[in-house]
């Protein structure tokens, strides 16, 4: 009997499986959270008393009336005493800035023409003093005090005309010579009446 032949058993040798990539350890990142910038760091430092009045000097001769009256001859500051000299062709007025109040500052055109004599208008800055103390003197070109003059307020000129190609001229104006005020010794003052507090509030229907 022949003998019957067993199914040859073909043994699969087992493929190489790829070895899996060895793990990296991830390095953990740590991210320094960005510091908090302080505004106040960015902010450019605040002028100095000289600094204003230079500012304030270079505004009334550039943009000085030219009328022959009113002008701005010449402007100085004398920063022991606080006191702002304004040269004009009848005199000199000297204004004490230690003795004026930061809120009592205001602006109003003025037109100083006359029937005689027409002149151009001018922006005028009015600011008075703090209560008891003296704002100003005027003297005349032969160096004499002018009788007459009110002492508890200073008057700066401007040309109206030269004033308006500046933008916001009235605010930076109003801005600087405040500080110098305040550097000057003058008072800073309380607003009482704050805008937002002065809007009359609407009533609802």
């Amino acid at each position: 009997m022949a003998g019957s032949k067993e199914p040859e058993q073909t043994s699969q040798s087992a493929e190489p499986q790829p070895e899996a990539p060895a793990k990296t350890a991830k390095l953990a990142h740590h991210v320094k959270a960005a510091e908090p910038v302080d505004d106040a760091d960015n902010q450019p430092p605040e002028p100095t008393q000289e600094e204003l009045a230079e500012f304030l000097r270079g505004k009334l001769l550039s943009l000085s009336p030219s009328d022959g009256f009113n002008d701005n001859l010449e402007v100085r500051f004398d920063s022991s005493t606080s006191t702002l000299t304004v040269v004009q062709p009848t005199g000199r007025c000297e204004q004490f800035l230690g003795a004026l109040n930061v809120n009592n500052i205001t602006w109003d055109i003025f037109d100083p023409s006359d029937e005689r004599n027409p002149r151009e208008k001018l922006l005028r800055l009015t600011s008075n003093s703090v209560s008891g103390k003296q704002a100003r003197a005027c003297f005349d070109l032969n160096g004499r005090l002018e009788e007459g003059t009110s002492t508890n307020r200073v008057r700066l000129l401007f040309s109206l005309y030269k004033s308006e190609q500046i933008p916001r001229f009235q605010d930076k104006m109003a801005t600087a010579l405040k500080k110098l005020i305040i550097l000057s010794g003058g008072a800073e003052g309380k607003e009482l009446f704050p805008d937002s507090e002065a809007k009359p509030h609407s009533k609802k229907k």
